[in-house]
């Protein structure tokens, strides 16, 4: 436990030491191109820079270094990781605010994302008006730009005052998930935010017209976006006002997850979002009756009268995963072995 203790620290702290040293990379580099003080006779600096070394991209040129000397005498910002500060934090914000390079966009993002792992910088970061900097590159047109800011939106998000700032871009990051390519990058960073904005109830009525493209991701998405998308579901469906929303819904293709074949993390995402709707429709008020939901929404599927759904739920019971074992019977007791279920369609 104490080596495992140890190596996260290890981890946490190499984070920081890579999120500097882009910082003071990136923060020279849009000294010296502003300034026009770099010149070929100054050479590059010893081992190509840090910048290309941290970030694998070979944005640096000897041009733009101006020299390894020139470095340290124009720049106060620490060469030690563990002397980052509030106003290092504030330089590299300002550095983000005013620049249109969206190569120096992007890596000013990945220090303020891997500086925003720490929940004392979470608060600078919002204290000096980070939050709204970052969110105006959700509206960046480079997709890499607007993936880094997405990131350091995630992490930022940890903290409870910084969500109720993030919310602003609740909506704009639902509509754009319908817009970016399936499957890519960009998409699953958004479906992350959501993640985490989703963790409370707070924000759950925000994401409510997105349920539609969520359920069409499921259907579409391979098997990581699969498994981000029942993230946000399985947040969105412990909460019982989103239980006639979600209900609704039309998911045709969703009896397919509950199969054998399926991949385990889906599989059980997938039983624990149906569990928690039964469990919510059994403790609403009033009956609900089939007749209110259309044939293809999710009430319909999940309880009606689906002999298809029955018998898949009947195979999973000999699935070889315990977990997977445990939530098919919970949900059939749900379905039939609670004389109070208040809709009509009943597991025969």
């Amino acid at each position: 436990m104490g080596e495992a203790k140890g190596a996260a620290r290890a981890g946490l702290a190499a984070g920081l030491v890579l999120g500097a040293g882009a910082c003071y990379c990136v923060y020279r580099l849009s000294r010296s191109r502003r300034a026009g003080a770099a010149s070929a006779r100054d050479g590059p600096a010893p081992g190509g820079g840090l910048l290309p070394q941290v970030s694998g991209l070979s944005v640096l040129s000897s041009l733009a270094w101006g020299g390894p000397s020139k470095l340290q005498s124009d720049t106060d910002l620490p060469k030690s990781p563990s002397n980052l500060d509030a106003h290092h934090l504030q330089k590299l914000i300002h550095l983000l605010e005013s620049t249109e390079d969206p190569l120096i966009q992007e890596q000013a993002l990945v220090t303020l994302s891997n500086s925003a792992a720490f929940s004392v910088n979470q608060d600078i970061i919002r204290n000096l008006d980070g939050i709204s900097v970052i969110g105006k590159m959700l509206s960046n047109s480079i997709p890499k730009v607007k993936e880094k800011a997405l990131n350091t939106l995630n992490n930022l998000s940890m903290n409870v005052k910084n969500q109720e700032e993030i919310k602003v871009y609740i909506l704009q990051v639902c509509k754009e998930i319908e817009l970016s390519p399936l499957n890519s990058d960009l998409q699953l960073a958004e479906l992350r935010l959501l993640t985490n904005m989703s963790v409370t109830n707070d924000y759950h009525h925000m994401m409510t017209n997105a349920i539609p493209c969520f359920l069409h991701l499921l259907s579409e998405g391979n098997e990581r976006t699969q498994i981000q998308v029942l993230k946000v579901l399985v947040n969105l469906s412990a909460n019982p006002a989103m239980t006639r929303h979600l209900f609704s819904a039309q998911a045709p293709s969703l009896l397919s997850l509950f199969d054998n074949c399926i991949n385990k993390d889906i599989l059980l995402r997938t039983l624990t979002f149906a569990a928690n709707l039964n469990e919510n429709m059994k403790n609403e008020e009033g009956i609900v009756t089939q007749d209110q939901y259309s044939e293809d929404s999710i009430f319909s599927l999940l309880c009606g009268d689906s002999t298809q759904y029955a018998k898949k739920l009947i195979c999973l019971l000999h699935h070889h995963d315990t977990e997977v074992k445990e939530q098919v019977a919970k949900i059939i007791t749900q379905l039939r072995g609670d004389t109070k279920t208040r809709y009509s369609g009943k597991l025969q």
